[in-house]
């Protein structure tokens, strides 16, 4: 019998700090970022709601532009992987570490996006995507029509 397994992560939560960006020797982006998640759910013994928020490390790869709009408060849709990895700390002890990789990541706008927010913009009404470059179709622009190509427009016409 083969055996299956799968390692895939869904969130929706609440940005906890703006992304911090660094980029690896080669040149790549990493930007790594806080994500709480909240639970409620109503006691059966007193009858009270309650409330649990969980903290998840994330990392997007690929994606200086995006981490500009990472900023603490936004909501953000985050699909990914789980990975844990190990490192040794300044005092010598190791340590392990468990991140979400990012391979979709929706902003969907949240605190701070009224009015003048605290930059970045709103997101709720037309939600930023990032995705893998590998995921990515390359789009085409599309074609003129040759009639409707020179219709006597020159540089003098445009305004900038």
């Amino acid at each position: 019998m083969a055996s299956r397994s799968v390692n895939k992560v869904t969130l929706l939560g609440h940005l906890g700090k703006d992304a911090e960006t660094k980029f690896t020797p080669s040149g790549q982006s990493r930007s790594t970022f806080t994500l709480a998640t909240n639970r409620r759910w109503k006691d059966q013994q007193s009858g009270e709601w309650k409330e649990e928020t969980d903290w998840h490390n994330c990392v997007l790869w690929r994606s200086e532009n995006v981490s500009n709009y990472l900023l603490k408060g936004k909501q953000v849709y985050v699909e990914g992987r789980l990975q844990s990895r190990s490192y040794e700390d300044k005092e010598g002890q190791k340590r392990y570490i468990t991140e979400v990789v990012c391979e979709d990541l929706i902003l969907l706008g949240g605190r701070g996006d009224s009015g003048g927010g605290s930059g970045g913009g709103d997101f709720s009404q037309e939600p930023m995507v990032s995705r893998p470059r590998s995921a990515q179709r390359p789009q085409q622009a599309p074609a003129a029509p040759a009639e409707d190509f020179n219709q006597g427009i020159t540089d003098d016409d445009v305004p900038f």
